[in-house]
C-alpha cells in the first residue's frame, strides 16, 4: 500500500515572504519557502493562496519553492480579502474555499500553514482546523537561531486532537475540577446528580454569555452560586464590571421601575435628582435578579427590551441609555405555570431560560450534609475567630437526624446555617455536645411545625408533594388541597377533620363516612393521613 501524500495549504506572507531583494533573498528566512527546505518533510503538493495584487511576489515565491523542492506540485489560488483584518470576511472566504475543495483524506494528509497572513487569518485557519472544516493538522514555522543556517529554520506540526496530549488534557481536566470546586465553594459534595449539575453549569458559564435561570426551593444556594459564577468569569477576565444583586420580591410600583431602570430628576414626587438604576450599575458585569417571578408586568416588559437590545428608558426620560451585562435569574416559582396564569410574560421566559438549572433542596442531597456541616463550622470560625467542633456522640446524633424523615429543611441550607450558628455559639468550651444538639433538634422541629400550619399555600404543598406533583396542580386544586391539609393538621383525627371539612354536605346525607371521604381525597394526591404530621 502506497503511503499517503502530504499536501500543505498556505497563505502568502506579504512581509516575511517578501524579505530580501534579488539574490540576497536566499540569505533571509522566508516562512513559506522554508517549508520546503527540510529533507524529512516531503511535500507532494502545495495549495498556495494569494491575492491578485501580490501576483509578482507569489510568482517569485513559487519559483523559489520549485528550485528547492522540484518534486512539489504548486497550485496557486487567488483569494481576495477586501479587508484582511475583518474577521467575518476572512473566515467566510477561507471557509468557502475549504468547503469547495475536494479533500481525499484516504489518500492524502493535509497541513495548513499558520505562520503567514494577518493574525486574523491565522486565527481563522486555526478555527477551520479545530472545527474539522479543514480535515488536517496545523504546521507552524519558526526562524533559525543565529548560529544555524539563516534560511531554513524549524517547523512544528500541531494536532488539535488533544486526546493525544496526556499532559495537556490532564491540565485541562484539573482546571475544570478546580473551577467546579470553586462553584461549590470548595465543598466536597458527594451527590452524583448535583456534581454533574455543577459541571454543566461550569461549562455553560465559561462558554456562554446567554442568560442563566437558576431554579429551586428557597435556601438551595441560588444567590451564592450566582456570585460564584460571576467571580469565576471575573477571574477569567470574561467580565470586568460589578456583580449587582437584586431581590425582586422587594420591588413594587414606581420604586421598582426606579430601582431597576433609574429615573431622571422630576420623574415623580420625591425624585429630586437623577438615579442611574441597577441595570446601568451592572454595565460590563453581571446582574442577578433573584425571585424574578415577583416582577410586575411593566418591569418584565422593560427588562425584556433591556436584555434583547441592551437599551432601555429610565423613568421619566425620553432618551435611551445603554447597558450590556450578563443576566442571571433566580426563582423558586414555577414560571411556566405563571405564564399559563398570565403572571409572567411568555416571551421573557423564552429569553431567560435558554440555560435552566434546578438546584435540589437539602432533603434531596442528604449525603452532602456532612461536608456542608463542616463548611458551616469553618464559616463560623472565619466570622467569629472561634474554632468549634462536635464531639463524637453529638455529631452522630445530629447527622442521623439531619438525614432522617423528621428533618424538613424547609429553608434548606439557611436552616443548616442557622442550626450550626446557634449550636456553635452555645457550645461550652468550643465543643458541641449532645445537649446542644437535642435542644437544636427540638427547636427546628417546632419551627417547621409552625411553618406547616401557617405557611402559604405553596409552602404547605411543596413540603408534601414532589416538584412534578406540584407543577401538575391546577390553581383550584392548589388552594383547596392546602386548606384541607391545614384543617387536618389542626384536627385530632381523620374523622374529626372530615366532620370539619364536610360540615354542610354531611347534613344532607342519612349516613356519612367523612373519614373515608377525606382519605380518598388525599389519596388522589398520594397523601396518607400520617404523612401530614411528619415533622
Amino acid at each position: 500500500m502506497n503511503p499517503k501524500k502530504t499536501v500543505i495549504f498556505g497563505l502568502l506572507g506579504t512581509v516575511l515572504d517578501g524579505a530580501g531583494k534579488r539574490e540576497d533573498r536566499w540569505q533571509k528566512w522566508r516562512p513559506t519557502v522554508s517549508l520546503f527546505q527540510h529533507e524529512e518533510l516531503l511535500v507532494h503538493r502545495f495549495e498556495f493562496l494569494h491575492d491578485e495584487i501580490r501576483d509578482g511576489l507569489a510568482g517569485r515565491v513559487a519559483a523559489d519553492i520549485a528550485t528547492v523542492s522540484p518534486e512539489t506540485k504548486i497550485c496557486q489560488h487567488k483569494v481576495q480579502f477586501r479587508d484582511p483584518w475583518d474577521f467575518e470576511e476572512v473566515y467566510g472566504t477561507l471557509h468557502d474555499f475549504m468547503h469547495a475543495y475536494r479533500f481525499d483524506p484516504d489518500r492524502e494528509d493535509y497541513l495548513i500553514h499558520i505562520t503567514t497572513g494577518t493574525h486574523v487569518a491565522q486565527i481563522c485557519m486555526f478555527l477551520l482546523a479545530e472545527s474539522r472544516a479543514f480535515p488536517g493538522k496545523l504546521i507552524q514555522t519558526a526562524p533559525p537561531h543565529r548560529s544555524r543556517r539563516p534560511n531554513t529554520g524549524s517547523y512544528t506540526i500541531i494536532d488539535l486532537d488533544l486526546s493525544k496530549y496526556d499532559r495537556l488534557t490532564s491540565r485541562f481536566r484539573q482546571k475544570m475540577r478546580d473551577d467546579v470546586s470553586y462553584l461549590k465553594s470548595g465543598i466536597e459534595t458527594r451527590n452524583a446528580e448535583f456534581n454533574r449539575l455543577i459541571e454543566r453549569i461550569e461549562r455553560v458559564a465559561l462558554h456562554s454569555t446567554a442568560p442563566l435561570l437558576l431554579t429551586g426551593p428557597t435556601g438551595a444556594g441560588k444567590s451564592l452560586l450566582a456570585r460564584r459564577i460571576y467571580e469565576l468569569k471575573h477571574q477569567r477576565r470574561q467580565v470586568a464590571g460589578p456583580f449587582v444583586e437584586v431581590n425582586c420580591a422587594t420591588l413594587r410600583g414606581d420604586a421598582a421601575m426606579s430601582a431597576l431602570f433609574g429615573h431622571v430628576k422630576g420623574a415623580f414626587t420625591g425624585a429630586v435628582s437623577d438615579r442611574p438604576g441597577l441595570l446601568r450599575a451592572a454595565d460590563g458585569g453581571m446582574l442577578f435578579l433573584d425571585e424574578v417571578g415577583e416582577l410586575g408586568t411593566d418591569e418584565q416588559t422593560m427588562l425584556l427590551r433591556a436584555v434583547e437590545e441592551k437599551k432601555f428608558l429610565p423613568l421619566g426620560s425620553d432618551r435611551e441609555v445603554a447597558s450590556s451585562f450578563q443576566l442571571v435569574c433566580g426563582t423558586n416559582r414555577n414560571l411556566q405555570a405563571d405564564v399559563a396564569q398570565g403572571r409572567f410574560r411568555e416571551d421573557l421566559l423564552a429569553r431567560i431560560n435558554l440555560w435552566t438549572f434546578r438546584l435540589p433542596g437539602l432533603r434531596d442531597r442528604t449525603e452532602d450534609i456532612p461536608p456542608n456541616l463542616q463548611y458551616e463550622l469553618d464559616q463560623f470560625a472565619r466570622s467569629t475567630g472561634a474554632h468549634v467542633t462536635f464531639n463524637k456522640e453529638a455529631a452522630s446524633r445530629f447527622l442521623a437526624f439531619a438525614a432522617s424523615s423528621e428533618a424538613a429543611w424547609t429553608a434548606n441550607f439557611r436552616d443548616l446555617n442557622g442550626a450550626v450558628v446557634r449550636m456553635a455559639t452555645l457550645a461550652p468550651g468550643g465543643r458541641i455536645t449532645v445537649g446542644e444538639v437535642e435542644e437544636e433538634i427540638a427547636r427546628l422541629k417546632a419551627a417547621w411545625r409552625r411553618e406547616a400550619m401557617t405557611g402559604s399555600d405553596e409552602d404547605v404543598l411543596r413540603r408534601m408533594l414532589s416538584d412534578e406533583q406540584f407543577d401538575e396542580l391546577d390553581r383550584f386544586d392548589l388552594v383547596q388541597l392546602a386548606e384541607v391539609i391545614r384543617t387536618c393538621r389542626h384536627s385530632r383525627s381523620l374523622s374529626d377533620a372530615g366532620r370539619a371539612l364536610f360540615a354542610a354536605s354531611r347534613r344532607r346525607k342519612s349516613s356519612a363516612n367523612d373519614a373515608d371521604r377525606l382519605r380518598k381525597y388525599l389519596a388522589r394526591f398520594g397523601i396518607d393521613w400520617h404523612d401530614l404530621f411528619r415533622e
